[in-house]
C-alpha cells in the first residue's frame, strides 16, 4: 500500500472540505424524502430530475452536487450512474406507479428507487 502525505496546506483543504461535506449530508439526509413519480413529474418536463443509480448513495451525491464537486460529478455521468431522467425510465415509474427517494439540490432533484435486497424486502 502507497501512502501518500499531502502538505500541512493541502490536508488542511482536504480536511475542511471532509468537514464541509459531512455538514452538508446531515442536512440533505434530513431534507430526504419519498415521492411518488406522478409528483415529480412537472419538474421531470422541465428537465430538472436526475436520476441515481442505486450502486451509488443518493446523500453523498446531493452533497457534492451542492459542494461542486466536479470531478465526482464527471466521473459518475461518464460512467452513467448519474444523468437526467429519460423518457423511458419515466414512463416506467408512471406504470409502475413508483416511489422514489428523493432530495432537492436546486436547481435539480435529485432521485433514487429503493434499494431492494436479494430476499425482495426494501433496504
Amino acid at each position: 500500500m502507497r501512502v501518500i502525505c499531502l502538505p500541512t496546506k493541502d490536508r488542511h483543504i482536504t480536511d475542511m472540505n471532509e468537514k464541509i461535506l459531512a455538514e452538508l449530508r446531515n442536512e440533505l439526509n434530513v431534507q430526504t424524502a419519498q415521492l411518488p413519480w406522478t409528483e415529480l413529474e412537472r419538474w421531470f418536463a422541465s428537465g430538472g430530475v436526475i436520476r441515481v443509480a442505486n450502486e451509488l448513495d443518493l446523500i453523498d451525491v446531493a452533497a457534492r452536487i451542492a459542494a461542486d464537486d466536479k470531478p465526482s460529478i464527471e466521473q459518475w455521468m461518464a460512467a452513467g450512474l448519474i444523468g437526467k431522467v429519460m423518457d423511458n425510465q419515466a414512463a416506467v415509474w408512471l406504470s409502475q406507479n413508483s416511489v422514489l427517494w428523493t432530495v432537492v439540490v436546486k436547481p435539480w432533484i435529485l432521485v433514487q428507487q429503493e434499494k431492494i435486497l436479494p430476499t425482495g424486502k426494501p433496504v
